[in-house]
């Protein structure tokens, strides 16, 4: 297998972690917290796509899904256009509305078929590339990727708990007939 296949391979699994943790969920979990200052799964999920959207779109030259698409406008959420969730507070979480799963999925899978666009055209010799020299050492292509993957796979699976945890303490919001 060659570098990018298997980066893609890494990217469909953050999609399908995305997919599974907010299909077919009751609108009322995406918002709901377990405690006072904890992530939310809409919060969760908007912020890892939004690091893909951003990382990806810097690296490949391309305008962030976010602004080309409209999704900023569809997700209309009372932040800068440029946000994407690092050094939020609690208070900014709770901000971070969204009402409708589609609209977290539909974001997601056009991060995701960006990524794989850009994944393409990428060769290993590309890995190697300097993106970012505020760091020491710089930051390589390579580093940056695995870097994204990374993020996103934690925040997809912490959404994924919390879905179980929140379908078990509200078993009226659970929607288990619509996942696999």
């Amino acid at each position: 297998m060659e570098s990018r296949g298997l980066l893609l391979n890494a990217f469909d699994n953050i999609e399908e972690a995305v997919r599974g943790s907010v299909e077919g969920i009751d609108p009322a979990l995406l918002s709901a917290r377990v405690d006072p200052e904890a992530n939310t799964i809409a919060w969760l999920v908007w912020h890892l796509t939004r690091v893909q959207d951003d990382h990806v779109a810097e690296v490949a030259g391309t305008e962030q899904a976010w602004t080309a698409a409209g999704w900023v406008d569809r997700f209309a959420l009372p932040f800068d256009v440029a946000a994407h969730g690092y050094g939020f507070s609690s208070e900014d979480v709770g901000r971070t509305q969204v009402g409708d799963p589609e609209l977290l999925v539909g974001y997601h899978a056009d991060v995701h078929r960006r990524t794989a666009e850009f994944l393409a055209t990428v060769t290993a010799d590309d890995l190697d590339r300097i993106v970012d020299t505020r760091w020491d050492p710089p930051v390589t292509l390579g580093v940056r990727l695995v870097s994204v993957i990374s993020d996103d796979l934690q925040h997809a699976g912490q959404a994924a708990f919390l879905r179980g945890v929140l379908e078990r303490r509200w078993p009226d919001h659970a929607q288990v007939a619509s996942r696999p």
